[in-house]
């Protein structure tokens, strides 16, 4: 039952993309371009997003186990540390070059785009380069393992 429920959120995501023509990376290149032909869809597509969110996370913060009947488990964490804003960093830097972040980059590797295909061996690259590093950084810290590196009981 998950992994259909999982299979229908992206479906639905994937296509909610294509509608919106999220995935041709000019519309986005176009909505950071401010002082040129700057094309506000995409604000619209994040506020749309956004109001969805604030419900569906209101919806979850009353309840103890999702939908589907797993633990629910919300971020905890309310402060901006170091690595969150290298990251945001990192990541707005990537989408502002290549006009992709993951999911429409998925979705545009799904219909051929070639920028895509470039895009995506990118981004595995350098979530395999975090990782390493990830466990580099854990052997040589006396800190306990951070939450990415952590089994869940349900993972063994």
């Amino acid at each position: 039952m998950y992994n259909s429920a999982s299979f229908v959120c992206g479906l639905l995501f994937g296509i909610g993309l294509i509608v919106a023509r999220m995935i041709n990376p000019a519309k986005v290149l176009n909505f950071l371009d401010l002082a040129g032909q700057w094309d506000p869809s995409l604000a619209l597509v994040m506020a749309g997003a956004i109001a969805i969110g604030v419900v569906a996370f209101s919806f979850a913060r009353k309840r103890t186990r999702s939908i589907l009947g797993a633990p629910m488990q919300l971020p905890t964490a309310r402060h901006m540390d170091r690595r969150c804003a290298l990251g945001s960093l990192t990541f707005g830097v990537g989408w502002g070059l290549a006009g992709f972040c993951p999911g429409p980059a998925l979705v545009a590797l799904g219909i051929g785009e070639l920028k895509a295909v470039v895009f995506v061996i990118s981004m595995l690259a350098g979530m395999a380069v975090f990782e390493y590093a990830e466990r580099v950084r854990e052997k040589f810290s006396t800190k306990p393992p951070t939450a990415w590196n952590r089994k869940t009981p349900t993972e063994g």
